[in-house]
Protein backbone atom coordinates (compact mmCIF):
# COMPACT_ATOMS: atom_id res chain seq x y z
CA UNK A 1 0.00 0.00 0.00
CA UNK A 2 1.12 3.67 -0.31
CA UNK A 3 2.71 5.47 2.62
CA UNK A 4 0.43 7.23 5.09
CA UNK A 5 0.02 11.01 4.84
CA UNK A 6 -1.00 13.27 7.73
CA UNK A 7 -2.73 16.32 6.20
CA UNK A 8 -2.74 18.44 9.36
CA UNK A 9 -0.52 18.34 12.43
CA UNK A 10 1.65 20.45 14.69
CA UNK A 11 4.99 18.66 14.98
CA UNK A 12 5.86 20.74 18.04
CA UNK A 13 3.28 18.81 20.08
CA UNK A 14 5.59 15.78 19.99
CA UNK A 15 8.27 17.90 21.77
CA UNK A 16 10.77 16.57 19.19
CA UNK A 17 13.08 18.22 16.70
CA UNK A 18 12.36 17.23 13.09
CA UNK A 19 15.05 14.54 12.98
CA UNK A 20 13.72 12.73 16.05
CA UNK A 21 10.14 13.16 14.83
CA UNK A 22 11.17 11.49 11.57
CA UNK A 23 12.74 8.60 13.50
CA UNK A 24 9.46 8.21 15.38
CA UNK A 25 6.85 8.22 12.61
CA UNK A 26 8.60 6.82 9.52
CA UNK A 27 8.78 3.24 10.86
CA UNK A 28 5.03 3.53 11.60
CA UNK A 29 4.39 4.13 7.90
CA UNK A 30 3.90 7.91 7.85
CA UNK A 31 5.93 8.99 4.83
CA UNK A 32 4.63 12.56 4.40
CA UNK A 33 3.06 15.20 6.64
CA UNK A 34 1.66 18.71 6.20
CA UNK A 35 2.51 20.79 9.24
CA UNK A 36 1.24 24.09 10.56
CA UNK A 37 4.25 25.52 12.47
CA UNK A 38 2.29 28.17 14.34
CA UNK A 39 3.71 27.01 17.68
CA UNK A 40 7.26 27.92 16.68
CA UNK A 41 5.94 31.00 14.88
CA UNK A 42 4.35 32.38 18.06
CA UNK A 43 7.67 32.09 19.91
CA UNK A 44 10.34 32.67 17.24
CA UNK A 45 8.40 34.52 14.55
CA UNK A 46 8.91 33.91 10.84
CA UNK A 47 12.63 33.29 11.45
CA UNK A 48 11.67 30.18 13.41
CA UNK A 49 9.47 28.90 10.59
CA UNK A 50 12.20 29.47 7.99
CA UNK A 51 14.57 27.55 10.26
CA UNK A 52 12.14 24.60 10.39
CA UNK A 53 11.81 24.71 6.61
CA UNK A 54 15.59 24.55 6.31
CA UNK A 55 15.72 21.64 8.78
CA UNK A 56 13.20 19.69 6.69
CA UNK A 57 15.49 19.69 3.66
CA UNK A 58 17.26 16.37 3.26
CA UNK A 59 15.13 14.41 5.72
CA UNK A 60 13.71 11.11 4.40
CA UNK A 61 10.25 12.15 5.68
CA UNK A 62 8.51 14.56 3.29
CA UNK A 63 7.53 17.50 5.51
CA UNK A 64 5.38 20.16 3.87
CA UNK A 65 4.13 23.29 5.59
CA UNK A 66 1.25 25.72 5.56
CA UNK A 67 1.91 29.41 6.28
CA UNK A 68 0.53 30.10 9.76
CA UNK A 69 -2.40 32.48 9.37
CA UNK A 70 -3.08 33.38 12.99
CA UNK A 71 -0.06 34.47 15.00
CA UNK A 72 -1.50 35.33 17.41
CA UNK A 73 -4.67 33.26 17.23
CA UNK A 74 -6.64 36.31 18.39
CA UNK A 75 -6.12 39.75 19.89
CA UNK A 76 -6.50 38.17 23.34
CA UNK A 77 -3.18 36.30 23.06
CA UNK A 78 0.40 37.58 23.38
CA UNK A 79 3.06 36.03 21.13
CA UNK A 80 6.60 37.26 20.79
CA UNK A 81 5.71 39.02 17.52
CA UNK A 82 2.76 39.01 15.15
CA UNK A 83 3.20 37.48 11.71
CA UNK A 84 2.47 40.16 9.12
CA UNK A 85 1.11 39.89 5.61
CA UNK A 86 4.71 40.34 4.44
CA UNK A 87 5.85 37.44 6.63
CA UNK A 88 3.19 35.20 5.09
CA UNK A 89 4.13 36.27 1.57
CA UNK A 90 7.74 35.37 2.30
CA UNK A 91 6.79 31.95 3.61
CA UNK A 92 4.50 31.23 0.67
CA UNK A 93 7.45 31.71 -1.67
CA UNK A 94 9.19 28.69 -0.11
CA UNK A 95 8.86 25.51 -2.18
CA UNK A 96 7.61 23.35 0.70
CA UNK A 97 4.82 25.77 1.71
CA UNK A 98 1.54 24.71 0.12
CA UNK A 99 -0.91 27.41 1.23
CA UNK A 100 -2.35 29.27 4.21
CA UNK A 101 -2.70 27.30 7.46
CA UNK A 102 -5.81 26.95 9.57
CA UNK A 103 -7.68 30.25 9.86
CA UNK A 104 -8.49 30.11 13.56
CA UNK A 105 -9.93 33.60 13.89
CA UNK A 106 -13.26 32.47 12.47
CA UNK A 107 -15.29 35.26 14.16
CA UNK A 108 -13.21 37.86 12.29
CA UNK A 109 -13.63 36.06 8.96
CA UNK A 110 -17.40 35.72 9.41
CA UNK A 111 -17.70 39.40 10.35
CA UNK A 112 -15.70 40.44 7.27
CA UNK A 113 -12.49 41.68 8.88
CA UNK A 114 -10.38 43.25 6.13
CA UNK A 115 -7.17 42.25 7.90
CA UNK A 116 -8.07 38.55 8.10
CA UNK A 117 -9.57 38.44 4.61
CA UNK A 118 -6.34 39.95 3.24
CA UNK A 119 -4.47 36.89 4.53
CA UNK A 120 -6.89 34.62 2.70
CA UNK A 121 -6.23 36.51 -0.55
CA UNK A 122 -2.62 35.34 -0.48
CA UNK A 123 -3.35 31.77 -1.59
CA UNK A 124 -6.03 29.62 -3.16
CA UNK A 125 -5.34 26.71 -0.79
CA UNK A 126 -6.47 27.45 2.79
CA UNK A 127 -7.06 25.22 5.81
CA UNK A 128 -9.85 25.95 8.27
CA UNK A 129 -10.62 25.85 11.98
CA UNK A 130 -14.26 26.47 12.83
CA UNK A 131 -15.36 24.75 16.07
CA UNK A 132 -19.11 24.93 16.53
CA UNK A 133 -19.68 27.16 13.49
CA UNK A 134 -22.98 26.42 11.72
CA UNK A 135 -25.61 27.81 9.37
CA UNK A 136 -25.02 31.10 7.60
CA UNK A 137 -21.88 31.77 9.63
CA UNK A 138 -20.32 28.53 8.35
CA UNK A 139 -21.36 29.40 4.79
CA UNK A 140 -19.69 32.81 5.12
CA UNK A 141 -16.52 31.15 6.39
CA UNK A 142 -16.45 28.70 3.46
CA UNK A 143 -17.25 31.49 0.98
CA UNK A 144 -14.04 33.23 2.07
CA UNK A 145 -12.14 30.42 0.33
CA UNK A 146 -11.46 28.01 3.21
CA UNK A 147 -11.36 24.39 2.12
CA UNK A 148 -11.08 22.11 5.17
CA UNK A 149 -11.89 21.75 8.84
CA UNK A 150 -10.51 19.42 11.50
CA UNK A 151 -12.61 20.84 14.36
CA UNK A 152 -15.92 19.06 13.68
CA UNK A 153 -16.78 17.32 16.94
CA UNK A 154 -20.06 15.59 16.12
CA UNK A 155 -21.92 14.03 13.24
CA UNK A 156 -24.09 17.05 12.44
CA UNK A 157 -21.12 19.40 12.33
CA UNK A 158 -19.27 17.03 10.01
CA UNK A 159 -22.26 16.53 7.73
CA UNK A 160 -22.87 20.28 7.45
CA UNK A 161 -19.25 20.88 6.47
CA UNK A 162 -19.41 18.23 3.74
CA UNK A 163 -22.62 19.76 2.42
CA UNK A 164 -20.94 23.16 2.35
CA UNK A 165 -18.20 21.73 0.13
CA UNK A 166 -15.43 21.46 2.73
CA UNK A 167 -13.06 18.61 3.30
CA UNK A 168 -13.45 17.08 6.75
CA UNK A 169 -10.39 15.81 8.60
CA UNK A 170 -11.32 13.20 11.21
CA UNK A 171 -9.01 14.17 14.06
CA UNK A 172 -7.69 11.72 16.58
CA UNK A 173 -5.26 13.74 18.70
CA UNK A 174 -4.15 13.13 22.27
CA UNK A 175 -6.63 15.55 23.81
CA UNK A 176 -9.33 15.87 21.13
CA UNK A 177 -10.59 12.53 19.82
CA UNK A 178 -13.32 12.78 17.21
CA UNK A 179 -12.91 9.59 15.17
CA UNK A 180 -15.74 7.63 16.79
CA UNK A 181 -18.17 10.55 16.51
CA UNK A 182 -17.37 11.33 12.86
CA UNK A 183 -16.73 7.90 11.35
CA UNK A 184 -20.43 7.38 10.46
CA UNK A 185 -19.89 10.05 7.79
CA UNK A 186 -17.51 7.72 5.94
CA UNK A 187 -19.81 4.76 6.51
CA UNK A 188 -22.75 6.70 5.09
CA UNK A 189 -21.18 8.68 2.26
CA UNK A 190 -17.96 6.82 1.48
CA UNK A 191 -14.43 8.22 1.87
CA UNK A 192 -14.74 11.17 -0.52
CA UNK A 193 -13.52 14.56 0.78
CA UNK A 194 -12.44 13.03 4.10
CA UNK A 195 -9.06 12.19 5.62
CA UNK A 196 -7.51 11.33 8.98
CA UNK A 197 -5.25 13.73 10.90
CA UNK A 198 -3.44 13.71 14.24
CA UNK A 199 -3.31 17.49 14.86
CA UNK A 200 -1.62 17.34 18.32
CA UNK A 201 -0.23 14.02 19.60
CA UNK A 202 2.05 13.63 22.59
CA UNK A 203 5.26 11.66 21.94
CA UNK A 204 4.31 8.73 24.17
CA UNK A 205 0.90 8.55 22.48
CA UNK A 206 2.60 8.06 19.12
CA UNK A 207 5.20 5.65 20.50
CA UNK A 208 2.65 3.51 22.35
CA UNK A 209 -0.35 3.65 20.02
CA UNK A 210 0.89 4.77 16.62
CA UNK A 211 0.39 7.62 14.22
CA UNK A 212 -1.88 7.64 11.15
CA UNK A 213 -1.61 3.84 11.12
CA UNK A 214 -3.32 3.78 14.53
CA UNK A 215 -6.27 5.84 13.24
CA UNK A 216 -6.63 3.49 10.27
CA UNK A 217 -6.54 0.50 12.63
CA UNK A 218 -9.18 2.02 14.90
CA UNK A 219 -11.41 3.07 11.98
CA UNK A 220 -11.37 -0.47 10.58
CA UNK A 221 -12.07 -1.81 14.06
CA UNK A 222 -15.14 0.47 14.19
CA UNK A 223 -16.51 -0.99 10.95
CA UNK A 224 -14.94 0.97 8.08
CA UNK A 225 -13.75 -1.29 5.27
CA UNK A 226 -9.93 -1.35 4.92
CA UNK A 227 -10.03 -0.06 1.35
CA UNK A 228 -11.89 3.12 2.35
CA UNK A 229 -9.71 3.62 5.41
CA UNK A 230 -6.55 3.38 3.31
CA UNK A 231 -7.88 5.87 0.75
CA UNK A 232 -8.57 8.33 3.58
CA UNK A 233 -5.03 7.86 4.90
CA UNK A 234 -3.11 8.02 1.61
CA UNK A 235 -4.68 9.26 -1.62
CA UNK A 236 -7.21 11.71 -0.16
CA UNK A 237 -4.68 13.82 1.79
CA UNK A 238 -2.48 13.99 -1.32
CA UNK A 239 -5.41 15.05 -3.51
CA UNK A 240 -6.54 17.73 -1.06
CA UNK A 241 -3.08 19.26 -0.79
CA UNK A 242 -2.26 18.95 -4.49
CA UNK A 243 0.61 16.51 -3.89
CA UNK A 244 0.07 14.76 -7.19
CA UNK A 245 3.18 12.59 -6.86
CA UNK A 246 2.07 11.03 -3.55
CA UNK A 247 -0.74 8.85 -2.24
CA UNK A 248 -0.81 5.94 -4.69
CA UNK A 249 1.28 3.13 -6.16
CA UNK A 250 1.21 3.81 -9.88
CA UNK A 251 3.47 4.99 -12.74
CA UNK A 252 4.78 8.48 -12.05
CA UNK A 253 4.18 8.35 -8.29
CA UNK A 254 6.95 8.51 -5.72
CA UNK A 255 7.72 5.01 -4.45
CA UNK A 256 6.62 5.46 -0.82
CA UNK A 257 5.49 1.90 -0.19
CA UNK A 258 4.48 -0.05 2.91
CA UNK A 259 4.41 -3.82 3.20
CA UNK A 260 1.88 -5.05 5.78
CA UNK A 261 1.37 -8.52 7.20
CA UNK A 262 -2.37 -7.94 7.62
CA UNK A 263 -5.18 -5.39 7.37
CA UNK A 264 -5.88 -5.35 11.09
CA UNK A 265 -2.84 -3.99 12.93
CA UNK A 266 -1.58 -1.74 10.08
CA UNK A 267 1.92 -1.85 11.53
CA UNK A 268 4.32 -1.98 8.54
CA UNK A 269 6.71 -4.90 8.28
CA UNK A 270 8.76 -2.82 5.81
CA UNK A 271 8.80 0.87 4.86
CA UNK A 272 10.29 1.96 1.55
CA UNK A 273 10.84 5.69 1.20
CA UNK A 274 11.41 6.77 -2.40
CA UNK A 275 11.93 3.09 -3.15
CA UNK A 276 14.66 2.55 -0.55
CA UNK A 277 14.75 1.09 2.98
CA UNK A 278 15.10 3.52 5.87
CA UNK A 279 18.60 4.72 6.72
CA UNK A 280 20.27 6.77 9.46
CA UNK A 281 19.15 10.37 9.88
CA UNK A 282 21.61 13.19 10.49
CA UNK A 283 21.04 15.22 13.69
CA UNK A 284 19.77 18.80 13.50
CA UNK A 285 21.77 21.69 14.93
CA UNK A 286 19.88 24.23 17.02
CA UNK A 287 20.90 27.91 16.71
CA UNK A 288 21.48 29.75 19.96
CA UNK A 289 18.76 32.32 19.18
CA UNK A 290 16.16 29.52 19.37
CA UNK A 291 16.93 29.05 23.07
CA UNK A 292 16.42 31.32 26.09
CA UNK A 293 12.90 32.36 25.13
CA UNK A 294 11.33 32.37 28.62
CA UNK A 295 11.52 36.03 29.61
CA UNK A 296 9.63 36.58 32.84
CA UNK A 297 11.52 39.09 34.95
CA UNK A 298 9.70 38.48 38.23
CA UNK A 299 7.59 35.64 39.60
CA UNK A 300 6.35 36.41 43.12
CA UNK A 301 3.94 34.77 45.58
CA UNK A 302 1.50 37.66 45.13
CA UNK A 303 1.22 36.84 41.40
CA UNK A 304 -0.97 33.90 42.42
CA UNK A 305 -3.27 35.93 44.69
CA UNK A 306 -6.84 36.49 43.47
CA UNK A 307 -8.64 39.31 45.36
CA UNK A 308 -12.16 38.18 46.25
CA UNK A 309 -14.96 38.89 48.67
CA UNK A 310 -18.17 37.02 47.84
CA UNK A 311 -20.31 36.26 44.81
CA UNK A 312 -20.37 34.06 41.76
CA UNK A 313 -17.43 33.54 39.42
CA UNK A 314 -16.83 32.29 35.91
CA UNK A 315 -15.04 28.92 35.99
CA UNK A 316 -13.55 26.96 33.08
CA UNK A 317 -15.13 23.50 32.83
CA UNK A 318 -13.17 20.68 31.20
CA UNK A 319 -14.79 18.27 28.73
CA UNK A 320 -13.27 14.74 28.44
CA UNK A 321 -11.99 13.94 24.97
CA UNK A 322 -12.29 17.57 23.84
CA UNK A 323 -10.20 20.72 23.88
CA UNK A 324 -13.44 22.69 24.03
CA UNK A 325 -14.50 23.81 27.48
CA UNK A 326 -17.70 24.95 29.14
CA UNK A 327 -18.32 28.16 31.04
CA UNK A 328 -19.44 27.33 34.58
CA UNK A 329 -20.72 29.56 37.39
CA UNK A 330 -19.47 28.77 40.90
CA UNK A 331 -19.19 30.31 44.35
CA UNK A 332 -15.53 30.66 45.32
CA UNK A 333 -14.17 29.99 48.78
CA UNK A 334 -12.18 32.89 50.20
CA UNK A 335 -10.02 33.87 53.15
CA UNK A 336 -8.63 37.27 54.10
CA UNK A 337 -10.01 38.79 50.90
CA UNK A 338 -8.42 36.22 48.58
CA UNK A 339 -10.09 33.48 46.52
CA UNK A 340 -8.96 29.93 47.28
CA UNK A 341 -8.68 26.75 45.28
CA UNK A 342 -11.09 24.13 46.59
CA UNK A 343 -9.96 20.57 45.78
CA UNK A 344 -12.98 19.19 47.63
CA UNK A 345 -15.16 20.71 44.90
CA UNK A 346 -12.60 20.06 42.14
CA UNK A 347 -11.79 23.76 41.76
CA UNK A 348 -8.16 24.55 40.95
CA UNK A 349 -6.50 27.90 40.32
CA UNK A 350 -4.96 28.59 36.89
CA UNK A 351 -2.45 31.38 36.23
CA UNK A 352 -0.86 32.53 32.93
CA UNK A 353 2.35 34.62 32.76
CA UNK A 354 3.31 36.48 29.58
CA UNK A 355 6.78 35.07 28.84
CA UNK A 356 8.05 36.70 25.64
CA UNK A 357 8.49 40.44 26.26
CA UNK A 358 8.65 40.78 30.06
CA UNK A 359 5.43 42.78 30.09
CA UNK A 360 4.51 41.56 33.58
CA UNK A 361 0.99 40.60 32.50
CA UNK A 362 -0.62 37.81 34.53
CA UNK A 363 -4.04 36.25 33.93
CA UNK A 364 -5.80 34.45 36.79
CA UNK A 365 -8.83 32.17 36.93
CA UNK A 366 -10.26 28.87 38.10
CA UNK A 367 -10.86 25.52 36.40
CA UNK A 368 -12.95 22.45 37.23
CA UNK A 369 -12.34 18.92 35.96
CA UNK A 370 -8.71 17.99 36.59
CA UNK A 371 -9.55 16.37 39.98
CA UNK A 372 -6.29 17.87 41.27
CA UNK A 373 -6.09 17.12 45.02
CA UNK A 374 -2.71 18.70 45.88
CA UNK A 375 0.32 20.38 44.34
CA UNK A 376 0.59 21.97 40.90
CA UNK A 377 1.83 21.40 37.37
CA UNK A 378 2.65 23.82 34.58
CA UNK A 379 4.09 24.25 31.12
CA UNK A 380 5.46 26.71 28.58
CA UNK A 381 3.55 24.73 25.95
CA UNK A 382 0.32 26.75 26.01
CA UNK A 383 -1.48 27.07 22.70
CA UNK A 384 -1.05 29.12 20.72
CA UNK A 385 0.98 32.02 22.09
CA UNK A 386 2.81 29.63 24.45
CA UNK A 387 3.01 31.73 27.54
CA UNK A 388 3.75 30.14 30.91
CA UNK A 389 0.67 28.43 32.39
CA UNK A 390 0.32 26.78 35.81
CA UNK A 391 -2.62 25.02 37.49
CA UNK A 392 -2.64 24.13 41.18
CA UNK A 393 -4.42 24.04 44.50
CA UNK A 394 -1.58 25.54 46.61
CA UNK A 395 0.13 28.80 45.75
CA UNK A 396 3.49 27.57 47.06
CA UNK A 397 3.44 24.64 44.66
CA UNK A 398 2.38 26.90 41.77
CA UNK A 399 5.22 29.30 42.56
CA UNK A 400 7.75 26.44 42.61
CA UNK A 401 6.57 25.19 39.21
CA UNK A 402 6.67 28.65 37.61
CA UNK A 403 10.16 29.38 38.94
CA UNK A 404 11.48 26.03 37.73
CA UNK A 405 10.04 26.54 34.24
CA UNK A 406 11.78 29.90 34.04
CA UNK A 407 15.03 28.32 35.23
CA UNK A 408 14.79 25.53 32.65
CA UNK A 409 14.16 27.97 29.81
CA UNK A 410 10.89 26.19 29.11
CA UNK A 411 9.31 22.80 29.58
CA UNK A 412 6.84 21.01 31.84
CA UNK A 413 7.18 20.66 35.63
CA UNK A 414 5.24 19.10 38.52
CA UNK A 415 5.46 19.92 42.24
CA UNK A 416 3.87 18.54 45.39
CA UNK A 417 2.12 20.53 48.12
CA UNK A 418 5.39 21.61 49.71
CA UNK A 419 6.78 22.90 46.44
CA UNK A 420 9.17 19.98 46.00
CA UNK A 421 9.63 19.12 42.33
CA UNK A 422 8.39 15.65 41.38
CA UNK A 423 9.23 15.52 37.66
CA UNK A 424 10.16 17.73 34.75
CA UNK A 425 10.60 17.67 30.98
CA UNK A 426 13.05 20.38 29.84
CA UNK A 427 12.11 21.99 26.50
CA UNK A 428 14.83 24.58 25.90
CA UNK A 429 14.19 25.09 22.16
CA UNK A 430 11.56 27.86 22.05
CA UNK A 431 10.16 26.46 25.30
CA UNK A 432 8.51 23.84 23.07
CA UNK A 433 11.07 21.28 21.90
CA UNK A 434 13.72 19.04 23.43
CA UNK A 435 17.21 18.54 22.05
CA UNK A 436 17.35 15.08 23.59
CA UNK A 437 16.80 11.71 21.97
CA UNK A 438 13.37 10.20 21.43
CA UNK A 439 13.96 7.63 24.18
CA UNK A 440 14.95 10.34 26.68
CA UNK A 441 11.95 12.51 25.81
CA UNK A 442 9.61 9.54 26.14
CA UNK A 443 11.07 8.65 29.55
CA UNK A 444 10.75 12.21 30.86
CA UNK A 445 7.29 12.71 29.39
CA UNK A 446 6.02 9.52 31.00
CA UNK A 447 7.57 10.55 34.34
CA UNK A 448 5.76 13.89 34.17
CA UNK A 449 2.45 12.16 33.39
CA UNK A 450 2.94 9.78 36.33
CA UNK A 451 3.76 12.67 38.66
CA UNK A 452 0.61 14.54 37.63
CA UNK A 453 -1.43 11.40 38.24
CA UNK A 454 0.11 11.10 41.72
CA UNK A 455 -1.47 14.46 42.58
CA UNK A 456 -4.91 12.91 42.19
CA UNK A 457 -5.51 13.95 38.60
CA UNK A 458 -7.74 11.51 36.73
CA UNK A 459 -8.68 13.66 33.74
CA UNK A 460 -7.34 12.11 30.50
CA UNK A 461 -4.30 13.83 28.93
CA UNK A 462 -4.14 16.56 31.61
CA UNK A 463 -0.90 18.13 30.36
CA UNK A 464 -2.19 18.65 26.84
CA UNK A 465 -5.53 19.79 28.24
CA UNK A 466 -3.74 22.41 30.33
CA UNK A 467 -1.88 23.57 27.23
CA UNK A 468 -5.18 24.21 25.43
CA UNK A 469 -6.78 26.21 28.26
CA UNK A 470 -5.17 29.33 26.79
CA UNK A 471 -6.30 28.84 23.18
CA UNK A 472 -8.70 31.74 22.76
CA UNK A 473 -10.39 30.50 19.59
CA UNK A 474 -11.83 27.27 20.99
CA UNK A 475 -15.13 27.69 22.88
CA UNK A 476 -16.32 28.36 25.43
CA UNK A 477 -14.21 29.91 28.24
CA UNK A 478 -10.41 30.17 28.08
CA UNK A 479 -7.64 32.10 29.86
CA UNK A 480 -4.62 34.01 28.58
CA UNK A 481 -2.18 36.46 30.13
CA UNK A 482 -4.81 39.13 29.41
CA UNK A 483 -7.52 37.37 31.44
CA UNK A 484 -10.58 35.21 30.85
CA UNK A 485 -11.86 34.98 27.28
CA UNK A 486 -15.51 34.29 26.48
CA UNK A 487 -14.97 32.73 23.05
CA UNK A 488 -18.66 32.70 22.12
CA UNK A 489 -18.91 36.45 22.72
CA UNK A 490 -15.26 36.86 21.63
CA UNK A 491 -14.36 39.28 24.37
CA UNK A 492 -12.44 39.46 27.64
CA UNK A 493 -14.65 38.98 30.68
CA UNK A 494 -14.02 39.45 34.41
CA UNK A 495 -13.77 36.57 36.86
CA UNK A 496 -16.75 37.88 38.82
CA UNK A 497 -20.22 37.77 37.31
Amino acid sequence: MPGFIDPHLHIESTKLLLDEFTRLVLPLGTTAVVADPHEIANVLGSDGVHWLLDCAEGLPLDIYFMASSCVPASAFESPRRRLTIGDLEGLLRRSRVLGVAEMMNFPAVVSGSEHELAKLELARHIDGHAPGLAGKALNAYVAAGIGSDHEAANLEEGRERLRAGMWVFLREASGARNLRALLPLALEYGPQRMAFCTDDREPEHVADDGHINAIVRDAVGLGLCPEDALVMATLNPAVYHGLSHLGAIAPGYQADILLLDDLASFLPALVLKRGRPLTEIAPIAVPEWARRTVRVSTIRPEDFAVPWQTGKARVIGLVPGEIRTTSLVEELASRDGLALADPGRDLAKVVVFERHLESGRVGRGFVRGFTLERGAFGSTVAHDAHNLIVVGVEDAAMLAVALRLRELGGGIAVADSSGALLAELPLPVAGLLSERSLDRVLSESRAVAAAVSSLGVSFPQPIQTLAFLSLSVIPALKITDRGLVDVDRFELVPLAL
